[in-house]
C-alpha cells in the first residue's frame, strides 16, 4: 500500500470514528431528554389523578395509524394543585402506511359527553381526570384511538420557537388586543405582513381571536402554525440540534411518550408529508347552543361527524384530493363562553 492510500485510509477510519461517536452522543442525549418529557408522578402536574385501565388507548406496535393529542395550556395564576384547561386541542394523526399526517383542531368549546362525569366542554376534561380522561373524551369524539399527549404550556411554546431560531411567516392582518392581567405581559400587537416572529411574537399570534370568526379562525391559525413549525423541525441542521431544542422546551412540556415511542414517532413524522387540516366539529355540523346560560358549540350528529373524521383522514389535499374543512364557508361565530379565557 503506498503512503498515500495508508493516509486517505487513517483519514476515512478517523472520519468515521468522529461519526458514530457524534452518533452515539446524539442518540444518549435524545433519549436523555425525551425521558425527562414523561414525568413521573411525584413531578407531574397531573399527579392528582389516577390512571384508570379504561381510559387507556391500545398499544401503538408502529403499524397502524397512530394519533397523538396537543395540548395548550395557560397555567397564568392557578392556584396549587389546580389544572389549566386545555386552551388548544389539536390532533396530530400518523398513518405510517401511507406516510400521510393529518393535523385536526378540536374546538375548546365543544360539549361533548366526559367519562364518568356529565357533559361538559371538552376542554375541561383535563382538569377532571387529566390527561388520560382527555385522550378518551377526544377519541370518543373522533371515533379513534387516541395513543399519546403532548401536554404544553406558554413559556415552553415561546421557548420551543425560540429554540428553532424564530419562524418566517406571514400575519394576515393587523392583530391588537390588550389584556391588564400580568400587566400587559400578553398583550397582542402584530401588523400586517411578512415577519420573522419569535417565540413572544408567535404566541401572541396563535392565541388571538379577536375577529369576526373568534376561535374558528384561531384553530386554522395555530394548525397553519405548526406546519411551519414542524417544517423548519425537519430541516437538517435542526434535525442534528434536536437533542439541544428539546432541552429548552424539557421543564415545560409533559408526555406519555417514552423515548422509543417518540424516536419511532419522529422518524415517522420525517417520512411522511402533511395531506390536511380539518375544524372539529366542522361547520356544517355546529349548532350554536346555550348551556347554564353559557355558549357552547354542540354536534348536529355525532355519527355524522365520525364519518367526517373518517372521510378527512383518507384525503390527501396536498395531492389536490381534499380541502381544510374550516375554509370556505362564512356563518357567524359562536359567542364565546363566558367561561373561557383568552
Amino acid at each position: 500500500m503506498t503512503k498515500r492510500k495508508k493516509w486517505t485510509l487513517v483519514g476515512i477510519c478517523a472520519f468515521l470514528a468522529v461519526l458514530a461517536g457524534y452518533a452515539a452522543w446524539w442518540t444518549y442525549s435524545f433519549y436523555h431528554q425525551v425521558d425527562q418529557l414523561s414525568k413521573p408522578q411525584t413531578e407531574s402536574r397531573f399527579k392528582q389523578f389516577d390512571s384508570k385501565p379504561e381510559y387507556k388507548p391500545p398499544e401503538w406496535t408502529g403499524t397502524e395509524r397512530v394519533n397523538v393529542l396537543l395540548m395548550g395550556g395557560d397555567e397564568r395564576g392557578l392556584r396549587q394543585g389546580e389544572v389549566a384547561r386545555s386552551d388548544s386541542m389539536l390532533v396530530a394523526s400518523f398513518d405510517p402506511t401511507t406516510k400521510k399526517v393529518h393535523l385536526s383542531s378540536v374546538l375548546r368549546d365543544t360539549y361533548v359527553d366526559i367519562p364518568d362525569h356529565r357533559k361538559g366542554r371538552v376542554n375541561t376534561a383535563i382538569t377532571l381526570g387529566g390527561p388520560e380522561l382527555a385522550m378518551k373524551t377526544v377519541g370518543n369524539l373522533l371515533g379513534l384511538d387516541v395513543q399519546y399527549y403532548v401536554y404544553v404550556d406558554f413559556q415552553g411554546f415561546i421557548k420551543l420557537v425560540d429554540a428553532l431560531g424564530g419562524i418566517d411567516y406571514y400575519v394576515e392582518k393587523d392583530m391588537h388586543y390588550t389584556d391588564a392581567a400580568d400587566d400587559h405581559k400578553f398583550d397582542i400587537d402584530l401588523k400586517k405582513g411578512q415577519q420573522h416572529l419569535d417565540g413572544e411574537k408567535a404566541l401572541q399570534y396563535v392565541r388571538f381571536r379577536h375577529d369576526a370568526m373568534s376561535d374558528y379562525t384561531r384553530t386554522e391559525r395555530q394548525r397553519n402554525f405548526l406546519k411551519a413549525i414542524a417544517d423548519k423541525l425537519k430541516s437538517g441542521w435542526n434535525l442534528i440540534r434536536f437533542p439541544d431544542i428539546l432541552s429548552k422546551v424539557t421543564p415545560y412540556v409533559e408526555t406519555n411518550m417514552s423515548p422509543d415511542d417518540m424516536l419511532k414517532l419522529a422518524s415517522l413524522g420525517y417520512k411522511s408529508h402533511q395531506a390536511g387540516s380539518a375544524q372539529i366539529p366542522p361547520m356544517e355540523l355546529i349548532s350554536e347552543e346555550t348551556v347554564g346560560g353559557s355558549a357552547v358549540i354542540g354536534i348536529r350528529d355525532s355519527d355524522a361527524l365520525k364519518g367526517f373524521v373518517s372521510a378527512t383522514l383518507a384525503q390527501d389535499s396536498s395531492q389536490g384530493t381534499g380541502a381544510d374543512s374550516a375554509q370556505g364557508e362564512s356563518t357567524d361565530s359562536a359567542e364565546d363562553s363566558s367561561e373561557s379565557s383568552q
